[in-house]
């Protein structure tokens, strides 16, 4: 990781490049695994006797037999050395596996004697292609004898084998919470964004002008129901990211009921519950990498659409889960909750604005995403942002994907919109960034008949060229 020193802030400004605030922050997690890699043998690690493990191709195999009646009547994990976990520290596990036949399997950080008490016991479903998987626990436990364990009986099909690799037990306790942006050496380009990979595969003059104005450009990527494997396309975008020592910005975007006013982004998780376990997940996935994270756009704004009581509570509780989870298992994470846009805060007003932040627990939160996928100028929106931002004392960004020209009277693909500054400070905001993606349409309305958030190669072009 690098950070730039005060004698080429001048410089850096003038390349865009992001400034950071300070130099690194000193201290680490604590990795409570042994040979998490198998680069040479499985020592450290055990299977009962009937599940024989082994080495294959620097990942830990595990034969499993069929007919097992019990999850625990087959295991594989580790427990030697034993290691501690202490009540009240926060935990992330994350490893890497795949099945020769699709099983769901049970994992679990417990107790290594009876009564087998487990602060964490979840079940994931693995099939035949690597995956990615990452959990995040606050342990209940205290003991200095923890093991982790694969439960891997008790299944329909009959026998199978299990692939094991990267396996990685954090303790974050004590670990400060850093700085992303002096963590890295700028933003990443998402080389698989919706305008990168459409210009992949539509070589031609257009996709020439679409990579060199806008695709090869800093920009967000959103995350939601669409990702069947959530933890391992976020390990992929932010490992690649992070690999590469540059800052990625993600958008978390999966409320049940999200988009109440508007419809064309309508869907998110299936209630309450499954939202907590998918953000807990996101924040697992992201662990202690640097990132930057939007947390829900409209989900501020859109109060008033939402017509039973109770569905708000539950946005509220959700929200503040959200921010919660983000703070505590994603620490070197800065994370934005959504405040609206100029024409929202003018309609619902700035006290409303701030105290529904408030009600959500903004202060666990870095900061404030204003005008995410709106069109309004960043003058007009730092003026609103300054009077919300002071009010919760918090910096803010701006979403300038498509506010090169300004407002407009609709929010829907409307006509006459342009590319806006992108990836640098600026103009009182913390930063300026391309959230929304540009060229991904709003929804079939306005300038475009494509559906919400696919990629629109004509609307990107009217992005660029409009004056």
């Amino acid at each position: 990781m690098r950070w730039i020193p005060r004698g080429l802030i001048a410089v850096a400004l003038a390349l865009g490049v992001v400034v950071p605030g300070s130099a690194p922050a000193a201290g680490a997690a604590t990795e409570l695994i042994v040979n998490g890699g198998f680069a040479t043998s499985t020592a450290n690690w055990w299977g009962t006797g009937n599940t024989p493990i082994s080495v294959d191709a620097g990942q830990l195999k595990a034969v499993v037999p069929g007919g097992t009646a019990n999850k625990w009547d087959a295991m594989i994990g580790q427990k030697a050395p034993a290691f501690p976990i202490k009540q009240n520290h926060r935990y992330l596990l994350s490893f890497d596996a795949r099945v020769s036949a699709p099983r769901t399997l049970q994992t679990t950080v417990q107790l290594n004697t009876a009564p087998y008490t487990a602060p964490l016991n979840k079940a994931f479903a693995v099939g035949t292609k690597k995956q990615r998987f990452a959990f995040a626990f606050t342990s209940s436990l205290e003991t200095t004898q923890a093991e982790f364990t694969i439960q891997l009986g008790g299944l329909a099909g009959g026998g199978y084998t299990l692939w094991l690799d990267n396996v990685s037990l954090l303790d974050l306790h004590g670990t400060p919470a850093g700085n992303p942006v002096a963590l890295t050496s700028g933003f990443y380009v998402d080389p698989q964004s919706n305008p990168k990979q459409w210009v992949g595969n539509n070589p031609g003059p257009k996709a020439t002008t679409i990579n060199n104005a806008l695709a090869g450009k800093p920009m967000a990527r959103w995350f939601g129901g669409w990702n069947t494997n959530l933890a391992d396309d976020i390990n992929l975008y932010a490992g690649a990211a992070d690999a590469a020592d540059k800052l990625p910005v993600l958008v978390a975007y999966n409320l049940p009921g999200r988009d109440a006013c508007g419809g064309h982004s309508s869907g998110g998780a299936a209630g309450e519950e499954a939202y907590k376990e998918w953000i807990q997940t996101f924040a697992a996935a992201i662990g202690i990498r640097p990132a930057l994270v939007v947390l829900e756009p409209d989900s501020i704004g859109d109060f008033h659409c939402i017509k039973e009581t109770k569905d708000k509570e539950a946005r509220v509780r959700m929200l503040a889960y959200a921010l919660q989870t983000l703070k505590d298992f994603a620490p070197n994470t800065w994370t934005y909750a959504d405040a609206t846009n100029k024409g929202w805060a003018e309609e619902i007003g700035v006290p409303e604005l701030a105290a529904r932040l408030n009600s959500i627990g903004v202060a666990n939160a870095h900061g404030l995403a204003t005008n995410v996928s709106n069109y309004y100028g960043t003058a007009e929106t730092v003026a609103f942002a300054n009077d919300l931002a002071g009010r919760l004392g918090k910096p803010f960004i701006v979403d300038t994907s498509r506010n090169g020209n300004g407002a407009s009277t609709t929010w829907c693909n409307p006509t006459g919109r342009k590319l806006g500054a992108t990836a640098q400070p600026g103009g009182g905001a913390e930063m300026l960034l391309w959230i929304k993606v540009p060229g991904d349409s709003d929804g079939s309305c306005g300038d475009s008949t494509t559906e919400a958030g696919h990629f629109d190669p004509d609307l990107a072009l009217k992005l660029i060229n409009n004056p």
